[in-house]
């Protein structure tokens, strides 16, 4: 290729940084830093499979569609669900970034539940470059999110993070740019959310959908009680009746409804504390633990893990974009951080 058109064909290609979650997409573009962050969502017509709305205005749709209209969300657990929805949201990502050009091929890093099979791994990469990546980096998310948040992950001493992503809580101990243990769970905000859903039925005889569930918890959500209890209005349809239905729901039984997936998330954290070679415990004591992705946010988390495992925690800054604002960083400097990077096939 010469190098006339090399350099023309690399004014149409960022490279980016993915973080393909469960709930949200969020990119970074080499440069730029974050230029999307929209639900993994895709809106299509059944009888058709025709697309008709992707990312925010595909979520809208989540629950108010006619019979023939789907609103898909093709991850589930941190993981592929659907191959081919996922290759077009991509697709219509990279090209809404790239101001709807088709001649884009950039090197993009996604990051990835380090619990995933070689099977689930190669999805990614295939639905990258199907989307039109030229090649694919992988990256573990809580490397990323540590990298994201901040911390020496350079350095010999542990620094551990907890990502609590859409579908996945990822718990890791970190040094020398790699984990020295982690550990996958499939509990995350996704079953906070089922959580609430399951207690409104089963307290109320109301069903409500997910956005509400999801408002609900990040209203007055909590895992650890709080100085001043709360209540909001609740709507939702009434299992008897049929009906519209308002209750009245308070942050005491929110909390109660979400204590099994808060326990599971703590149980987790402990666990990984206790695989940790005992040399690395002890940084661990002065530098604590510290939170990212979404469920950091939820409230009272951050005590319950101090008055759990004894040591600091604190919230990442902004945990939400964490993970990829970390792959980020990475590809901007891919020779410092490439001991980080999981063996992809599309990577030269």
């Amino acid at each position: 290729m010469n190098t006339v058109f090399q350099s023309v064909f690399n004014l149409f290609s960022n490279d980016m940084g993915i973080d393909l979650g469960t709930s949200t997409t969020l990119i970074y573009a080499k440069g730029k830093g974050i230029v999307l962050s929209e639900p993994s969502v895709v809106a299509i017509r059944g009888n058709t499979n025709k697309v008709l709305a992707v990312g925010n205005d595909a979520k809208k749709m989540l629950g108010r569609t006619p019979g023939d209209i789907s609103a898909i969300r093709p991850l589930k657990d941190g993981v592929i669900a659907d191959f081919e929805v996922v290759e077009i949201m991509l697709r219509h990502f990279i090209t809404k970034i790239h101001n709807r050009r088709m001649f884009v091929s950039p090197r993009v890093i996604i990051a990835i539940p380090s619990g995933i099979t070689a099977v689930e791994r190669r999805a990614v990469e295939d639905s990258a470059i199907h989307a039109g990546a030229k090649e694919v980096y992988l990256i573990g998310e809580p490397m990323a999110a540590a990298v994201g948040a901040g911390l020496p992950v350079q350095d010999p001493a542990a620094s551990m993070i907890v990502d609590i992503g859409g579908g996945t809580t990822e718990v890791a101990v970190i040094s020398l740019v790699g984990s020295v243990y982690e550990r996958t769970i499939r509990v995350a905000g996704d079953e906070m959310d089922e959580a609430i859903i399951e207690h409104i039925k089963r307290a109320y005889n109301v069903m409500v959908g997910e956005r509400t569930a999801e408002d609900i918890k990040i209203k007055i959500g909590s895992a650890f009680p709080a100085d001043k209890e709360e209540k909001i209005q609740v709507k939702g349809r009434d299992l008897v009746a049929g009906l519209p239905k308002t209750v009245s729901v308070s942050s005491e039984e929110i909390r109660e409804a979400l204590s099994e997936p808060v326990a599971t998330i703590v149980e987790a954290v402990k666990a990984t504390l206790d695989k940790t070679p005992p040399e690395l415990s002890a940084d661990l004591v002065d530098r604590g633990i510290i939170l990212a992705g979404g469920g950091a946010l939820l409230k009272g988390l951050d005590k319950l893990l101090i008055k759990e495992t004894g040591l600091p925690t604190n919230i990442a800054e902004d945990p939400l974009t964490a993970v990829v604002r970390g792959a980020g960083k990475v590809l901007e400097e891919l020779d410092f951080y490439k001991d980080a990077l999981i063996h992809s096939e599309y990577r030269t």
